[in-house]
């Protein structure tokens, strides 16, 4: 059996710690008792500004019974809670296209502030699609962050997105254009 200091001295301390922190991240369905703790995350200017307008901004108890009464509508379920450490901390959501556009999904997330930085959504991005690939035909997903949110492209970048396009001054948020960008993962399983 290895000891800590033998398996420092090996190298592996970042295989360990990643095994690790691959556990302490989950997707879950939304329940009626996650409303505080969507409140309390939901409700801030800093993830408001990084969503579009259908995201509301006061985030009040109406809006989280709001939200989790359709996150429970679909059958398989494109919302999922994002837990780390078994506590809520954010969410994500897989929405498949219709017409032409069947085959692709968009994904869409957003990660309590107290979160940040920690890794944790690199995680529920791949578990999302890894999810969304196996719960529906799909051959590419795509998300599309704000030009200036740099965080989320480098989430999409390290779950193994590609930035597909950029459009100059294509969305109008809190009175300012702003770039979108579209970053897309292809399902290396698909077949026609």
């Amino acid at each position: 059996m290895l000891s800590y200091s033998s398996v420092l001295e090996a190298g592996l301390e970042k295989i360990i710690h990643y095994t690790i922190y691959l556990m302490e991240v989950k997707l879950r369905n939304w329940q009626v008792s996650d409303i505080p703790a969507l409140v309390k995350l939901g409700d801030n200017l800093n993830i408001a500004r990084n969503m579009t307008n259908g995201f509301p901004s006061p985030y009040t108890c109406e809006s989280a019974e709001r939200f989790i009464a359709l996150a429970s509508h679909d059958r398989p379920r494109k919302i999922q809670a994002i837990l780390f450490d078994n506590k809520v901390c954010g969410s994500i959501g897989i929405y498949p296209q219709f017409d032409i556009f069947k085959l692709n999904a968009e994904l869409a997330y957003w990660l309590g502030e107290p979160y940040w930085g920690k890794g944790i959504m690199n995680q529920a991005v791949r578990l999302m699609c890894d999810y969304a690939f196996s719960s529906w035909k799909l051959q590419r997903i795509y998300a599309r962050p704000f030009g200036r949110n740099t965080a989320s492209q480098r989430v999409l970048e390290k779950a193994g997105f590609t930035l597909e396009y950029s459009l100059q001054n294509n969305l109008f948020k809190d009175g300012k254009l702003e770039d979108e960008l579209c970053y897309g993962l292809r399902n290396p399983n698909f077949k026609v």
